[in-house]
């Protein structure tokens, strides 16, 4: 609900209210350093100073703490690196305890099969042919000296002459398994040394991949140590920026009290102006939310030592008799709504979105006058006087 326009002549009486103003508020801002004991100017300029010599100090101290944490970040790739080429060697040690395993198995097969074979001939011997032994190699037979030598090797190989078809076969089969067992034993013995093979660079891989692991460890040790020094200094210098920048703004704020203070004297002209009781109460009430400055912003807080925005607004208009929410969305109906050229001490400013949604409308302060406002800003900041002015004013109300 909006107010009716203002007629000519209440314009114009409001005009000259707000100029009779103007130099209560300038005295106010011009009061000797005895009533307002904030920084002086050259004070104000050395802290200004303070805080450029104090960013310069933050750069460097910021490209310090990148460089650290790009080191940390490298050592970390390395080892990551290191361990995977260890896993993969794991991986390959296993494939090739595989090999060996599965080649001694066949190694054993191919041994037992040439012994069974040899087994059938040493028995053929005995049975037919007096003992001759068929597994031996004939050149042993030859050098051997029983028997007669060569002689006695030529009247053993005239007995082989003799055996039948069948008995031959079988002396071929051992002859044959036997080729087979050597052929196995030579992969059995070249699988197993693959797997010493690789076995050693695992160990290897392992020893390389636990050393960049210590290394890493010691050296991320110390730079985060390094680190923590760095933020530290950082911290500190922020501080140390944001406390002047808190004198600073204290000396406005003292400036804008007292400013506010001024004011009041004039109220009673003020109110000839203005007229009547709802002047009185938005006094009241931007009055008593002056006492209020410096204490904390908390969330959802309406007092006594924090709030959030619409519990400061809230309790202000309380002191002066008028009931609100603890909410922007209906504070920003609880009465008419004023032209921003309009404004009276009291007036409530809202900021956001007017929408179908009240919550679009997020924040509110109170008009103190000298198109000033005092308002709880936000997490980690505190009741302060500030300028109305802001690109996301939406309008005004007047509670009622």
């Amino acid at each position: 609900m909006h107010s009716a326009p203002a007629t000519p002549s209440r314009r114009a009486r409001t005009t000259r209210a707000l100029a009779a103003l103007v130099p209560l508020l300038a005295a106010s801002m011009a009061l000797p350093a005895a009533a307002d004991p904030g920084p002086s100017a050259d004070e104000v300029a050395e802290a200004r100073r303070a805080v450029r010599e104090r960013a310069g100090r933050l750069g460097t101290v910021t490209a310090e703490l990148a460089t650290a944490r790009a080191r940390l970040k490298s050592l970390d790739a390395d080892a990551e690196r290191l361990v995977e080429a260890y896993n993969g060697e794991v991986v390959r040690l296993a494939s090739a305890e595989r090999d060996s395993l599965a080649a001694a198995e066949r190694l054993r097969a191919a041994d037992a099969r040439f012994a069974e074979s040899r087994a059938a001939v040493a028995a053929l011997a005995a049975q037919s042919y007096g003992g001759v032994d068929l597994t031996r190699p004939m050149a042993a037979v030859i050098g051997a000296g029983g028997g007669g030598g060569l002689p006695g090797y030529l009247h053993q190989a005239s007995v082989l002459q003799h055996l039948s078809g069948a008995q031959a076969e079988v002396l071929d089969r051992m002859r044959d398994a036997q080729e087979v067992a050597a052929i196995m034993r030579g992969q059995a013995a070249q699988a197993y040394d693959e797997r010493q093979r690789a076995a050693g660079r695992a160990e290897a891989a392992k020893a390389t991949a636990q050393a960049a692991l210590t290394r890493q460890q010691e050296e991320t040790e110390g730079l985060r140590q390094r680190v923590d020094v760095i933020q530290t200094r950082l911290d500190e210098a922020r501080s140390e920026a944001d406390r002047m920048a808190r004198a600073r703004a204290a000396a406005r704020e003292r400036a804008a009290l007292q400013a506010a203070q001024a004011a009041v004297t004039g109220t009673a002209t003020v109110k000839a102006a203005r007229g009547g009781a709802s002047a009185e109460r938005g006094d009241i009430a931007a009055n008593w939310a002056l006492t209020q400055l410096g204490k904390p912003y908390v969330w959802a807080a309406d007092g006594p030592d924090t709030y959030d925005c619409s519990g400061l607004t809230m309790r202000a208009w309380e002191r002066a008799g008028v009931r609100l929410d603890h909410w922007t969305g209906t504070q920003w109906t609880s009465g008419p709504h004023v032209p921003l050229d309009s404004l009276r001490r009291g007036d409530l400013l809202f900021f956001g979105r007017v929408t179908a949604n009240p919550g679009d409308i997020h924040h509110v302060g109170m008009y103190i006058g000298n198109e000033m406002m005092i308002h709880a800003p936000q997490t980690g900041d505190v009741v302060r006087v500030a300028p109305m002015w802001r690109d996301d004013l939406v309008g005004a109300t007047r509670p009622a």
